[in-house]
Order: C-alpha cells, then sequence, then structure tokens
C-alpha cells in the first residue's frame, strides 16, 4: 500500500489515523510517511523511499536507527524475557548509570513514559511540600497529565486553564502558567504566590516549540526563588537529558534541581522514563512512603536493555564535542544558505539539537515563536520531504542528528537545503 492509502486506511481505525496527533501532518498539510524500517541515519517508507532522518523518534536515538549494540541487547533480552512485573537485574544497574551521570539524583524511578515522570515528579512535589500549586512556562511541554495540560490565563496571576476538551477547571487551576525567559515575571510571581507554590517544572532547553535556549539568569533565578519559597524545582530533561553531555543540561547550566524528568534516550527507542532526585524526596514514595505511583511495565527488561547498550555506548564513545560541531557546522551553512536565498531565519542551535524559524531576530520567548512565518516552514518542509530529507513535520518541534549522521550525510543534508531555500524564496 502507498503512504496515502495506509493513511486513508488508518483514518478508519485510527482517531486521526495516528497515535500522536503531531504525525498526522496537520501542521505542514499533506498526509504522513508510514516508516517500514530504520538503519542508521536512514528511514525508509512504505513505498521504499529513504529519507535522512532529523527526527530519530523526537530525540532518543541518538546511536542513529538499529545500532548493532542496541538490538543485539534487546535481541538477547527479548530471549529470555520481555517481560515480569518482578525486580530485575537491568533495573538496578540502569538506575546505577542514571545516578552516577547525574549528581542531583541520589534515586531514580523508572516508569513507561515521559507523562508518566512529570505526573509522578508533581505528585510527589506536592505531597513533600503539603502545597497545591505548580508552576510551569508558556511553550514547555511536559506531558498530557491532566495538570500539565494547560494554557495561560488573561493576566500574569491568573491560573491556568484548560487546554483539551476533558480537563476538570478545577485541576487546570492547579497550575499557574507563566511566559518562558521572562525573569521579571517568574519572580514577581514567587513574591506574591511562592508561598503556596509545591513546585516549579521547566525544561532548561525548550524543546517543544522549536529550541529556545534560556537567557543568562533565568534558570539561575528560578532556583534561587524556589530555594527562598521553600519550593522545588523540576527540571524536564525528557528530551536534554544525555543529548548535551553525559548528564543533563543542569550540568551545563550548573545547577542542581531538587527532581529530575528523563526519558527518551535513556531508552534507547523504547518506551521509558524516570524521574529521580534527592533521597530524602524519592523515600517518600510506596512502598517506602505514603506516595503511591506504581506501573505493570515500569522497568521493563526490553527498555532498560536498550537504554543500559546506548548510555554505555555513550560513555565509552563520549561522541559530544562531535555532535556539537556537526551540528553548528550545518546550522551555520544553512543559516547562510537562507540569508542568500533573501529568507529570514533564526537557528536556535545547543549541542546536536535545533530549532528552525524563518523570522528575522532573536527566538527567545513563546511570543517570539508564535511570530515565525509557519508557512514558509511548511513550504521548506515539504521541499526537504521531497528531497529525501525528513524534519519534524511541524514548525514548533526540534531537529536532532546522531552518531550516524556523517559529514557525507550531513553534506548531503545541505545540498537539498539549498534547493530547497531555492524554492521557498520563489
Amino acid at each position: 500500500m502507498t503512504n496515502e492509502e495506509l493513511f486513508e486506511a488508518a483514518q478508519r481505525i485510527i482517531p486521526g489515523g495516528v497515535n500522536s496527533p503531531v504525525r498526522a501532518f496537520r501542521k505542514v498539510g499533506g498526509f504522513p510517511r508510514f516508516m517500514a524500517r530504520g538503519s542508521g541515519p536512514f528511514i525508509t517508507d512504505a513505498e521504499g523511499k529513504r529519507y535522512i532522518d532529523f527526527v530519530l523518534s523526537w530525540g532518543p536515538l541518538i546511536l542513529g536507527h538499529c545500532h548493532p549494540a542496541v538490538v543485539e541487547a534487546v535481541r538477547r533480552q527479548a530471549g529470555i524475557g520481555m517481560s515480569f512485573g518482578a525486580p530485575t537485574e537491568l533495573e538496578v544497574e540502569m538506575a546505577t548509570l542514571v545516578c552516577e551521570a547525574f549528581p542531583s539524583v541520589d534515586k531514580v524511578r523508572f516508569v513507561s513514559s515521559g507523562t508518566e515522570a512529570t505526573m509522578s515528579a508533581l505528585r510527589l512535589a506536592r505531597a513533600a511540600t503539603g502545597r497545591q500549586l505548580t508552576v510551569k512556562f508558556e511553550g514547555c511541554y511536559h506531558g498530557h497529565a491532566d495538570s500539565l495540560l494547560v494554557k495561560a490565563g488573561s493576566g500574569l496571576l491568573t491560573l491556568g486553564v484548560p487546554d483539551s476538551s476533558g480537563i476538570p477547571d478545577g485541576i487546570a487551576s492547579t497550575t499557574a502558567v507563566l511566559p518562558y525567559n521572562d525573569t521579571a515575571s517568574f519572580e514577581e510571581f514567587m513574591e506574591k504566590r511562592g508561598a503556596e507554590v509545591a513546585a516549579v517544572i521547566v525544561e532548561p532547553v525548550a524543546g517543544n516549540m522549536g529550541v529556545v535556549l534560556p537567557r543568562k539568569g533565568f534558570l539561575e533565578s528560578i532556583r534561587e526563588k524556589t530555594c527562598s519559597c521553600g519550593t522545588l524545582l523540576i527540571f524536564d530533561e525528557v528530551i536534554t537529558g544525555f543529548r548535551f553531555c553525559f548528564g543533563g543540561y543542569q550540568d551545563i547550566a550548573g545547577i542542581r534541581p531538587d527532581l529530575t524528568c528523563l526519558g527518551k534516550i535513556i531508552g534507547g527507542g523504547m518506551p521509558v522514563g524516570a524521574f529521580g532526585g534527592r533521597a530524602d524526596l524519592m523515600d517518600l514514595l510506596a512502598p517506602e512512603g505514603p506516595v503511591y505511583q506504581a506501573g505493570t511495565l515500569s522497568g521493563n527488561p526490553l527498555a532498560m536493555a536498550a537504554g543500559i547498550a546506548t548510555l554505555r555506548a555513550l560513555k565509552e564513545l563520549n561522541p559530544y564535542d562531535g555532535l556539537d560541531r556537526a551540528m553548528a557546522s550545518w546550522s551555520a551553512e544553512i543559516h547562510e544558505m537562507a540569508r542568500k536565498a533573501g529568507l529570514p531565519m533564526t537557528l536556535n542551535r545547543v549541542g546536536s539539537m535545533a530549532g528552525i524559524f524563518f523570522l528575522q531576530g532573536p527566538v527567545e520567548t513563546f511570543e517570539d515563536v508564535m511570530t515565525a512565518d509557519a508557512s514558509r516552514y511548511t513550504r521548506f518542509f515539504h521541499a526537504m520531504l521531497e528531497k529525501g530529507i525528513y524534519l519534524a513535520p511541524s514548525p514548533f518541534e526540534a531537529a536532532f542528528i546522531s552518531t550516524a549522521h556523517t559529514p557525507v550525510v550531513m553534506d548531503q543534508v545541505v545540498k537539498a537545503a539549498a534547493m530547497a531555500f531555492a524554492s521557498v524564496a520563489t
């Protein structure tokens, strides 16, 4: 079947034809490509067309598709047990790797998704502080738990309102949504309401409105204010964990949060999430403490095997400088091409992760993101797709590279972009 035929069939039996909304291509138009296989930096769709992948399953495949060590680890584990609902030695080894990589994490618990990780971390924070209010930032995505799927109200001190049907107003009102990178607004809010706030949750580098880096002093202010107000700080490093270094962005920023949420890379392509932090907080979890959290597939042996193989490879290879140079070079070339084509473009990059915005000037806030020319991104996306480059099917997502994206591969992407910019500019 063709991609279009598969999508038509899927829409008859799967809501929207997809199992996660962004896959439906609604932000860019057209129909999704149904993927059949992956190898290194490449993915191949149902029609046999091969693409250079800049999505990498939304970030976790830092070693590329089907890395031999990861495949072998999963194959070996599948042959001896795929699920037990009981503890395994793999969980102990994986927890040891995570705790060694994150100085802020004394203990860690594994779950099956990033949504479970953030949801559980917030429950833990509320129990630890005896408070109900949480703070998140506009443009940051922390999964689809009810209390986090909210948008900003009409004013600075207005609590969140539901961003999805099915979320009770009472639950949404337990979350305040503040502007990302606006230190003054955050400090004003905490001065007035800080004593009520159980936790502040933040992506240290926003990766779900494109890529938006923290302004100087923003994260530092959050850490200072949460400490002074007795509020817990949660870093959502589901995307950034192990992406820039063998650890988290918190190491680069020099900030130690109270709790950290992880996912993506620690699963090596398998479904996994985790949250961890100070021992006194983590010991509040059942069966040690009164905070209930559970999951039959938490610490699933296949996911643990894939994650261990991935983290071992990263620890041994230490590929981060090379990834940083490769993405920096690519970003500079892309930006220069856009300039020559007369296209306003801002490209935000940190390590091997980048966001493309068609607008002139810095992109530092959610408001900046929303001023970018989404229609121009759509034309660029489809021009690149036609030339065999698979970018995120949304102007509000990140691009990623892996250790499999060799100089030869990156050069192919640059050449494709040169032709794509020419078509977008006309």
